[in-house]
């Protein structure tokens, strides 16, 4: 009997992301497969949901709706920023995306998308959210024989 993927299953799959558009985001089809851990963040939610109960071999496409990937666009996530707050030597570009560190010294991406006077506005929003993603997915093996040490280890 086939394996098949569940909650805590270490998948070896190759996957890619596009817009409703045709646009590819990524892919691993013409490279190395990956490795992900169920439960792990290496996927949202709603990707991990799409994979649960595939076998190996299996292959699904499927239309993820904003909030089953990278969720919908929160304008509380703009922000307007000082140009001094950004280090010496760091000149912010429109477009360009840059990591910022919190008070909880954990780093957040933010992507500028207007520099007025000596003001820029950040958008720390996931590029991608608020958009449908078509996520295509080939099973290539599975591993459930960790699922109880997983259990007792819960990092």
């Amino acid at each position: 009997m086939l394996e098949e993927v569940n909650l805590q299953s270490l998948v070896l799959m190759h996957y890619s992301i596009a817009l409703t558009t045709g646009d590819m985001i990524e892919s691993s089809f013409d490279d190395e497969p990956i490795e992900i851990t169920m439960g792990k963040n290496h996927l949202t939610e709603g990707m991990e949901l799409a994979i649960f109960g595939l076998k190996p071999g299996d292959t699904q496409t499927l239309t993820l709706t904003p909030e089953q990937c990278f969720g919908v666009r929160d304008e509380d996530n703009i922000h307007i920023m000082p140009l001094s707050d950004f280090p010496e030597g760091m000149k912010p570009d429109v477009g360009f995306t840059y990591a910022f560190g919190t008070d909880e010294d954990e780093d957040i991406t933010g992507t500028i998308r207007r520099i007025q006077g000596d003001e820029v506005e950040v958008d720390f929003n996931h590029p991608l959210a608020g958009q449908s993603l078509v996520f295509t997915v080939e099973i290539i093996d599975i591993n459930n024989s960790h699922a109880q040490t997983m259990q007792d280890d819960p990092s």
